[in-house]
């Protein structure tokens, strides 16, 4: 496997990794076209909307813990 297609799979299993969301699955002829570096961008950016919706997630938590203990 090419460094290219295991960066494609990334995206695919980064993608597949939210809970409740059907499954996604790329043609990887759509993301060939795109140099190595513009496919570990796009994992930077989803790994940063994961990291962003998992401290929502935590905070909103949070909140709920505060607002049961009041």
């Amino acid at each position: 496997m090419s460094k290219k297609e295991q960066l494609i799979k990334d995206i695919q299993q980064l993608l597949n990794s939210y809970e409740n969301i059907q499954p996604t699955t790329i043609n990887p002829n759509l993301l060939e076209f795109m140099d190595e570096d513009t496919l570990i961008s796009i994992i930077g950016s989803l790994l940063d909307q994961k990291e962003t919706h998992v401290q929502a997630d935590s905070e909103w938590l949070e909140q709920f813990k505060q607002d049961k203990n009041s």
